[in-house]
Parts: structure tokens; C-alpha cells; sequence
């Protein structure tokens, strides 16, 4: 696998002053962990982006501080706008490489399913990442899951049946559900399933009911 790598520079504003970098298109960030005291550092948004989507949160990268030895790191939490889906803030993880860590990695759901496709089913994918633990650099940045062996509503793929990666060891029960298609509902249960909606509608509007009378009676004892 080829390694990523990303450079950066000390820091030295902080607070509210680092908007003045976001102006600029650097995204202000910390690195800590293993072997360093934590250092305020900042790197270019375009540049960040390209190793974040390829390394997600599960890759290492090779972070190189101004002139510095290259640190091994895991992009450990990410901040972004919620106007402008930029990335705003970002923590790196120093790691030591001689030793295993645990870290989330996605699941990626790739293929088409012939239950959906044909029987109209729909795809639930009850998890969307799974825990494994490893060596820093057997950890990979996703797995993907073939949802075409999904052929009918009885099919499903279990955490045991994931092409997990040689050096990686998975956290999560084995028997554990990561992708089915349930049926979709007939006619009958969607009838029933409207009738549901009106009862709970018509409690509602009882308790408000009776909640307003009170309220009037509790007020007219007040005069």
C-alpha cells in the first residue's frame, strides 16, 4: 500500500485569530500521541482534503512538520462548515508503529443486490463502520462489502463474512448483521401500518385536550 504523506507548518495563531488562516485556505490543526508534546500546526485545506479521503480515519500518513522527521499519524477527528462542507479544524494522532491499535474503519457497500433490484426490497445496513485491531500499517482505510450476494430476503452478510485484510483483527461479534434486504410491505401492512399513525394522532390529540381543560380549570381557581 503506498503511503501517504502531507506537510505542515507550526502554528502560531490560535483561538478566534485562526479564521485569518481559513481566509487563506490552510486549515488550522493539532498533532499529538506517541513520542511528541502536542504541537499546534496548520496545512493547506486542497492538500488535506486528498489525504483525508483517501486515508479516512483508519490509514497512516506520513505528516512532515516544517523540516522535521516524518511522524506517523492517524487523522484522528475531523471539524467542518456546515455551510460550506469545508473542512475547518483537524486532530493527528502520532502512533508508534511497533505496536497494534484499535481504530474504526468503514464500510464501503458496493454492487447491486438482486433482491433489491428484482424483488423490490430495500438494502439495510444495520453497521457502517466496524473496531479492529492491528499494526499501524496493515489498517486500511475501508472494506468493501459485495451487497450482490444478497439474492433474497432470507440472504444476509454477517461481520465474519467480510474480506477482512490479512494483519487485522476484528472487535465486533462475528455473527453480528452488516447488510440485508428486508421485503417490501404489502398491502395489508401498510393499511395497517396508516392505521397505527391515526391512533397515535388521536392520543395526541386527547392528552393536548385534556391538558388544555386543566390548565383552564387551574386558571379559573385562580380568580
Amino acid at each position: 500500500m503506498e503511503t501517504l504523506s502531507l506537510q505542515a507548518k507550526k502554528r502560531t495563531l490560535i483561538g478566534r485569530k485562526t479564521y485569518q488562516l481559513r481566509n487563506e485556505g490552510i486549515i488550522p490543526a493539532v498533532v499529538y500521541g506517541v513520542g511528541i508534546e502536542p504541537i499546534n500546526i496548520e496545512v493547506a485545506h486542497n492538500e488535506f482534503a486528498k489525504a483525508f479521503k483517501n486515508a479516512g480515519e483508519s490509514t497512516i500518513v506520513e505528516l512532515t512538520v516544517g523540516e522535521g522527521k516524518p511522524l506517523h499519524v492517524l487523522i484522528q477527528d475531523t471539524q467542518t462548515d456546515p455551510m460550506q462542507g469545508l473542512y475547518v479544524h483537524a486532530d493527528f494522532r502520532a502512533v508508534d508503529m511497533t505496536k497494534k491499535i484499535e481504530a474504526e474503519v468503514k464500510l464501503t457497500f458496493v454492487g447491486e443486490s438482486p433482491a433489491v433490484k428484482g424483488l423490490g426490497g430495500t438494502l439495510v445496513h444495520p453497521l457502517d463502520e466496524i473496531r479492529v485491531r492491528a499494526l499501524p500499517m496493515d489498517l486500511v482505510s475501508h472494506i468493501d462489502v459485495d451487497v450482490s450476494k444478497l439474492v433474497t430476503f432470507e440472504d444476509q452478510i454477517s461481520v465474519k463474512d467480510l474480506p477482512v485484510p490479512e494483519g487485522v483483527e476484528v472487535l465486533e461479534d462475528a455473527n453480528a448483521t452488516v447488510a440485508l434486504v428486508a421485503a417490501p410491505r404489502s398491502e395489508a401492512e401498510l393499511a395497517e401500518l396508516d392505521k397505527a399513525v391515526d391512533i397515535d394522532v388521536t392520543a395526541v390529540e386527547k392528552v393536548e385536550k385534556e391538558k388544555k381543560e386543566e390548565s383552564e380549570n387551574v386558571e379559573e381557581a385562580k380568580k
